[in-house]
This record gives C-alpha cells, structure tokens and sequence, in this order.
C-alpha cells in the first residue's frame, strides 16, 4: 500500500478539478454495467418462456395455451437492455477522452512549469536525458493508461460487483459454483503481480539511464568521432539496451501470461457451472424448464464473472507502468523549489558594490570547496577571477547569481545579504555571459532580445553593433529574421558568443559575470569578442573569469584562487612583480602564444 500512496496522490491531485465529469463518468458506467448484468436475466427468462412454449405447444391437450408474449417481451427487453449499454458506453467513452485530455495536458503543464521552479542543484544533479524521459516516457504511459485502462477498470470493478450481487440473488448454488475458484485464482494473480511489478519498475529505471547515456552520447558525438571511440560508446550502449530488454522481458513476461491464465480459468470455471446446472437439473433441484433458462443465465454470468479479472489482468503491465510513472513524477514534484522570496528587498542598480564576505560553499555537504573566500567588487570596477581548473571560479558566480547559497558566510550586494532581495530582483540585475552560448530555436532577434522581448528594433541593432555582430547578421539573406537554432551551422561558435554578449547588453545588467568567454574560440574571434567584453563591462561592476589571462590585464583587480583559496591579489603588473603563481600561469600561457 505505500508503494500505491504517491501514484494515487499524483493521480487524485490532476483528477480532482473534473470531479463533476468523473462522477457523471461513474454514474453512465454503472447504468451501462447495470443494463449489461440485467440482459442476461431476461435472455434466461426468454429460454424459460421459449421451452415453456414448445412444451405445452407440442402437448395437443396445451397446445391452444401455448404463446410466445413472455419470449417476445423478454427479447424486447434484452434488445433495450443492450441499446442502453451501447448508448451509455458511447457517452461515457466521450466524457472519458475529455477528462483524459484535460488532465494529461495539466499533467505536462505542470511537470514543465515545475522545472522551470526547480534549483539549479537539480539540473546539476539530473541528466538531461532523464528529465526529458519524464515527458516521452512516464507522462506517455499515464496518458496511455487513463486512455485504455484506468476507466476501464472503474467499469470492470462495477462489473464485478453487479455480477455477484445478481448471482447470489438467482441461485446461491450455482453462484458458489461460479465463484468457488477465486482465491486460488486471486493467489496466482498475487504472485505473478508482485513479479510484474518489480520488472516493470526496474523496466522504467533501466529506460531513464539509457535515454540519458544516449543524450550524452548525441551531444558529445564529434568528441567520439574525433577520437575514435565509436565502439567504445556501442560497448556502453549494447550493456544498457542489454539490461533494459531484461527488464522488459520479464516484466513483459509476468504481465503477459496473467491474460492466457485468466482465460484459461474463465473455461474452467465455464465448465464446472454448466456441469454442476446440469446436475441440479437431472437431480430435480430445479425444474427442467425453469432449469434451462438459469443455466444459460449462469452461462453469461461465468463468462461475465471472469472478464473483470481477465480485463484487469490484461491491463495490468499497462496500469503498472503509469503507476511507476506517477511515482516518478511526484517524485519530481516534491523536489525543493528554488526560494523566490517576492517579499524581499528590491535591487534596483548597485550604489556601492559587491563583496564576499568569508564565504564557505560546497557542493556536497562533506566536501567544501571554498574555505572563507572575502573579496570586494565596488561599482564599475572589474574584478577578474583566474587560477587551475578546480579552483573554485565557476562556483563563485554560481553563488553571486544565487544559483546556489552559501553554507558561510554571505553575498553583499550594497551590503544586503543576497537572500535577502526578491529573487528575480536580483536576477534582473545580474547579467551572465556563460562558456557555452545557448541559442533558441527562432530568429536571431528573438534570440537577442530573448531577455528583453519588450526592446524596440533600435535598441537591439545597437547591442548588436556594440558586440561586433551586426555588420554579419545584415550580411545573410534575412537579417535579423534569420531562423537559427542550437544546431544551426549559420553562426560560428564565436558567432554565437557575440549574439549571447548582444542579449546580455540589451538587458542592461547593473552587475555582470563573464565565465570563460573566450575559452572555446579562435584568436580572431577572441579579438571581436574581447571588444564585445569591453564593451559590455564598460561603467558596470564585473567579475570576469578567464583561462586566457591575457583578456583580463586591464581589470581593475585580480584575484588568483587555488583549492578554493584566494592566494594572491593585484593589478596584472603588481602580480607579475611578485612572481608567485600568476606569474607562472600568465608567462607559460605567453610561451605558447
């Protein structure tokens, strides 16, 4: 039952605002289910009144007696019982589609607008091919499942239900007869459900490492290629399809033979019904006539006492993986959001400027990657961040951006604890140049003015120019309407820097964070995209981390970290007269220029 608590929360929590159709669902499924137990009454009574007929009819003393009213009433009955069945289904498969529909779309609504809250601390954390197998996995088996089986099972549950209560109302015999093989049959579908279960959730988990092995290996393949390593990544590949098709086997297997088995009893138990009828019938316990009709009753009943089961089981691998599914995703939705603090302070430009102040941070609680950094920014100044790979640059900027809050110490802006502004204050005025651009799937304008959609035409044109980027983008066939994309081979790696270094000037960020801006591009480019850089930081208080020092001789001041320590600081000349480890990194970096 704890494995059922989050998927039925998960469920009741999307399904809870179509309540009224739901219900409307429940009551068109009981009519229907109502009408289709109570046809096979009166085609007993039909048989009855039918064998009723030919015995006083071939009786010449009854003969004038004999008449066919009741048998043509009972088939009128039968033939309403059945229209009403069909009808009723009709709606309530319409209303079904409906809610299914709704609810899915409020499901993927909801996931989406649930990452869009998530930390930064999950993306880390999660690879992409995992999140993305949330929507083409486990969202497609729900909808799967609330299309074809979860609706369905309320019907059958209904059935079921019916089906005894008119059992046990005609004849308490034969319905014993008819139910006699239902706990060794319940203790089967036990065990070969357990079975079901434990493949089909590790069948899900397996899937999530393959999707995202797959999405790491699409988005480093020219790494791959560029170093041979083709069957190395096939290997990695075959092992994890590999367990993925164990997985489904068995869960597949178990699932699977539920149905036959099923069957198989519902013949079985066919049988016994109509042997023990046959027997009351010789043996007088009902008469011949009347005797007839019950069976045939009986008959339908089995058949429909067995379908239940038999629905359900042949849902089962269906209704299990959506379960797993729910479990997953409301899994995702208890994830911690990032805090927003709307009742905080509001940033508004920087009067004095940034400071860290003995700040403490790691990752992983057990392991601390900065020990007490304290460094000051005032406004319009540049600091630039330097030092090896591990050192401690990127997760300064993650702090200064709250992307993650320190463990000790604080983040001043204007001597205000970073915590303390309304998040998306904060964010407004800190504008990130990353390593990576990214570009959207659009026009180039819509990608310059994507932090900024309010920018007129002017104002976009201008940070295009000052990013060097603009006598380019009027060299192709559509402009600033040129469509682009991440894969897009229009723009260069450099190209693409320069339009992300144009979106950055558009939003006009009182604070700026430059990581690593040249560090994927040729020497012509890093040109372009240094005066780009100077461009933006120009008036504004910056923190510029860089591998190649000589983009960042001209800070006002630059601070060498090391195993997550500030070891030395100054201007790039003072730096070089003390010769200690700037000095070593700047004169080795230069002996290769």
């Amino acid at each position: 039952m704890q494995n059922m608590r989050e998927p039925l929360a998960y469920f009741k929590h999307y399904l809870k605002p179509y309540w009224k159709g739901l219900l409307l669902i429940v009551g068109l499924t009981i009519i229907s289910t109502w009408a289709q137990i109570k046809a096979p009454v009166y085609l007993g009574k039909a048989m009855t009144s039918l064998s009723k007929y030919l015995i006083a009819y071939l009786n010449p003393l009854t003969r004038p007696q004999a008449s066919l009213n009741d048998f043509h009433h009972s088939l009128w009955l039968i033939l309403i019982f059945y229209l009403l069945t069909s009808f009723t289904m009709l709606l309530s498969s319409w209303l079904t589609s409906r809610v299914n529909a709704l609810s899915t779309n409020q499901m993927q609504r909801g996931l989406f607008g649930k990452l869009q809250r998530m930390t930064i601390k999950y993306f880390d954390q999660h690879q992409d091919g995992k999140i993305l197998s949330l929507f083409t996995s486990d969202l497609d088996n729900i909808f799967n499942a609330m299309n074809q089986a979860i609706f369905q099972l309320i019907s059958q549950v209904i059935l079921y239900v019916g089906v005894v209560w008119m059992m046990f109302s005609l004849n308490i015999k034969l319905a014993l007869a008819t139910v006699i093989s239902t706990p060794f049959v319940v203790l089967i579908g036990y065990f070969i459900i357990r079975k079901a279960r434990q493949y089909i959730e590790r069948q899900q988990d397996e899937i999530s490492k393959l999707n995202g092995y797959i999405n790491e290996q699409i988005n480093g393949e020219k790494i791959i290629i560029t170093n041979g390593l083709q069957e190395q990544s096939t290997r990695e590949f075959d092992r994890l399809n590999e367990n993925v098709q164990r997985a489904t086997f068995k869960g597949q297997f178990y699932s699977g033979i539920l149905f036959p088995l099923m069957q198989g009893f519902s013949l079985l138990n066919l049988a016994i019904v109509i042997a023990y009828g046959s027997w009351m019938v010789v043996n007088g316990e009902v008469g011949k006539a009347v005797g007839l009709g019950l069976i045939v009753t009986f008959v339908q009943y089995s058949q429909q006492y067995f379908e239940p089961i038999t629905q359900i089981t042949s849902m089962y691998s269906m209704l299990q993986l959506a379960f797993t599914g729910a479990k997953r995703l409301m899994h995702v939705l208890k994830q911690p959001e990032e805090q927003v603090n709307t009742t905080g302070k509001h940033l508004s430009g920087l009067k004095t400027g940034v400071k860290l102040q003995d700040v403490h941070f790691g990752y992983d609680p057990q392991k601390e990657i900065l020990h007490g950094i304290t460094l000051e920014v005032a406004k319009g100044k540049m600091i630039a961040l330097v030092g090896p790979t591990g050192s401690g640059k990127t997760t300064v900027m993650n702090l200064l951006n709250r992307f993650y809050d320190v463990t000790g110490g604080k983040v001043l802006f204007d001597n205000t604890d970073v915590r303390d502004f309304e998040l998306h204050s904060l964010r407004q005025n800190v504008g990130i140049v990353l390593q990576d651009s990214t570009l959207f799937s659009g026009t180039i304008a819509e990608n310059i003015k994507f932090g900024f959609p309010e920018a007129t035409d002017s104002q976009m044109i201008q940070a295009a120019k000052q990013a060097h980027i603009h006598d380019y983008i009027q060299s192709l066939p559509d402009k600033y309407q040129t469509k682009v994309d991440e894969e897009n081979s229009i723009l260069s790696v450099g190209q693409k820097q320069l339009v992300s270094i144009a979106r950055t000037l558009l939003t006009d960020p009182a604070f700026l964070i430059l990581d690593e801006a040249t560090s994927n591009v040729d020497m012509v480019t890093e040109e372009k995209i240094k005066q780009a850089m100077d461009n933006v930081i120009a008036g504004r208080t910056s923190f510029v981390i860089a591998h190649r020092l000589k983009t960042i001789v001209d800070a006002d001041e630059i601070v060498v970290l090391k195993d997550g320590q500030i070891i030395e600081q100054g201007t790039h000349q003072e730096l070089l007269i003390k010769k200690g480890f700037y000095y070593d990194l700047y004169t080795n970096q230069m002996v290769f220029v």
